[in-house]
């Protein structure tokens, strides 16, 4: 059970042990809103751009002025950060097996069916969903099946491949505070971060940083004296391996500046790139690891990533594209694309308001809009068929149409556009009326429930909402949670096929627990011709900042500026939304 570290803290610990709380409250069958309240703080708290430890220590009233906080949770905040744990996660935990929090984040378990299973079984564990699935014992429960045992299987089987991989968000909120600790090191040159969070990979397992020094032994003391180091697994003047009270294992290489660019390359991956790349190396009768770039015992280059490439006849190529999918052919040919940055993006086309279940209102989403320097963004609240959002329906909308009217009066500089995310129904019919879809600037049309359909319905499901002539957007494509939950079944090269026909976008969903589509699919949009939009599905101002992360999804699929729809004046965005 996740316990927060005393002294230094990140707002990732906090909102882990809330959301442990969360899960915990509900298979204990707690008050529903009691439940909501934690899993709202806790996505309040990993947003954030202020510190919860700081707050705490300077300001702890101003913990209750966020939303979703208040008194009581600002008082669990400030007992995690100055105990390290929270006396209510004791509690729970005494109550029921630590196990049936594990067993809840199973993808297609939800509270309801896990407390079913342990009240019946007595499985309190992974291990022993596990073991009952193969005995067949879950099938013997109402409403599971030899079809939800095999699903069960797979998902476990699916968790244990993805071993201990934490969201890039997650990962990040540990590494940026380490990078600028090591910066402060005497003797440190050249500070940066390797591997997959750099190729900004959806997922991160170990993370490697590389320093440049001439003193590395200082370098490593002040590294292994990181306050929120746990256990120390290997120190030496060259690497160092520790884990921090979070879980995550860092690497720390420690190299002269003359090999940094080679280390860095090297360490950045993926292995399939930095093979492809040692063979050109060798074809020039040279040798290329992290240490340099050598013609026989002779160190020709390796201070610079350019120097590296430029040795085997490249330009440097963005980390995001380093995965052997065709960089090296188009770095040599001249074909590398300008891949879209974050300054680039102009408007954000999917967000929600105090009208469903976001935190904020009309007024200040758009006031933090603005504030990004966006030229426009989109109010998409939910439609009705989600309940537990208190989805809008006609007259719900009206009423909206009139607050956003009143608010763009007092906020020049911005479009306010009237949208809606609509949930596609089972049959793939809109949840709201032709009326009002026609009186919307911008249609999210996505899927929310009755995720297991097959293949070949769900395509059928979605493929007729793509249909419909006021669709403009295909909402989160395939609406993973990673870490929770998979894609659903659909035939992707069938939806891309159909929105290209139809003339709809694709949505990036930069949201950091979804990032949807892949990259992958990403990449097979925009090489059929489709347009693909960034948006941050955010639910309170702080999640507006998770558009960078869509972004880096964008990149790792090769999207250019042209590619994302949201990088044009509205006046151009209009003409692509039907």
């Amino acid at each position: 059970m996740p316990t927060a570290p005393a002294g230094t803290i990140e707002n990732v610990d906090i909102a882990r042990v809330f959301g442990a709380v969360a899960d915990l409250l509900e298979l204990d069958r707690a008050n529903p809103f009691r439940v909501r309240a934690y899993r709202s703080a806790a996505r309040t708290v990993e947003t954030l751009n202020a510190s919860c430890d700081t707050l705490v220590r300077t300001d702890p009233k101003a913990l209750e002025r966020y939303p979703g906080i208040g008194k009581d949770l600002a008082g669990k905040i400030a007992e995690i950060v100055q105990t390290g744990e929270l006396a209510l996660l004791r509690e729970l935990t005494t109550k029921l097996p630590e196990g049936l929090v594990e067993i809840v984040r199973i993808p297609g378990l939800g509270p309801k069916r896990a407390r079913q299973i342990f009240d019946s079984l007595g499985v309190g564990s992974v291990d022993e969903l596990e073991q009952a699935a193969r005995a067949g014992r879950l099938r013997t429960l109402p409403g599971l099946g030899v079809t939800t045992e095999g699903r069960i299987l797979k998902a476990i089987a699916d968790r244990r491949a993805a071993g201990t991989r934490v969201k890039l968000a997650e990962a990040e909120a540990y590494v940026l505070p380490l990078l600028e600790y090591l910066r402060q090191a005497p003797g440190a040159k050249a500070v940066d971060v390797a591997g997959s969070y750099r190729r900004r990979c959806e997922t991160v397992g170990d993370v490697d940083v590389l320093v440049a020094t001439a003193r590395p032994a200082e370098v490593a003391g002040r590294f292994l004296s990181y306050p929120q180091v746990k256990d120390v697994l290997a120190g030496g003047d060259t690497k160092c391996s520790v884990v921090l009270r979070s879980g995550l294992q860092v690497d720390l290489r420690i190299v002269p500046e003359k090999s940094f660019g080679a280390a860095l390359h090297y360490f950045t991956g993926s292995k399939a790139h930095n093979i492809a790349i040692r063979t050109l190396g060798v074809q020039r009768g040279l040798k290329i690891n992290e240490y340099g770039v050598f013609r026989g015992a002779r160190r020709v280059t390796g201070k610079t990533e350019v120097e590296v490439f430029k040795a085997v006849g490249l330009p440097w190529i963005p980390p995001e594209l380093r995965e052997h999918r065709g960089e090296i052919d188009a770095a040599r040919d001249g074909r590398l694309p300008a891949l879209v940055g974050l300054e680039q993006i102009r408007g954000d086309l999917q967000m929600h308001s105090t009208y469903t279940d976001g935190k904020n209102t009309v007024a200040e989403m758009a006031a933090a809009c603005r504030a990004r320097g966006y030229a426009y963004m989109a109010m998409t609240d939910h439609t009705k068929a989600v309940r537990v959002a208190g989805g809008l329906d006609r007259d719900g909308f009206l009423e909206q149409f009139a607050e956003i009217d009143r608010v763009q009066k007092t906020l020049p500089g911005i479009r306010i556009l009237k949208g809606a995310e609509v949930d596609i129904l089972t049959d793939g019919s809109l949840d709201l009326d032709d009326a009002t879809l026609t009186e919307l600037d911008v249609v999210v049309a996505s899927v929310h429930a009755n995720l297991t359909l097959g293949r070949t319905e769900m395509t059928q499901r979605i493929v007729r909402a793509l249909q419909h002539p006021r669709v403009q957007i295909l909402g989160h494509p395939t609406s993973r949670i990673l870490g929770k939950r998979p894609g659903f079944a659909v035939d992707m090269e069938a939806v891309i096929r159909v929105a290209r026909e139809e003339g709809v976008l694709l949505e990036i969903n930069a949201h950091p627990n979804r990032l949807d589509l892949n990259d992958v699919h990403i990449a097979m949009a925009r090489e059929t011709g489709v347009k693909l939009v960034i948006s941050t599905d955010s639910h309170r101002v702080d999640e507006l900042a998770s558009m960078r992360y869509g972004v880096d999804q964008a990149r790792r699929g090769w999207c250019q500026p042209d590619d994302i729809a949201n990088t044009r004046p509205w006046t151009a965005l209009e003409k692509l939304l039907r």
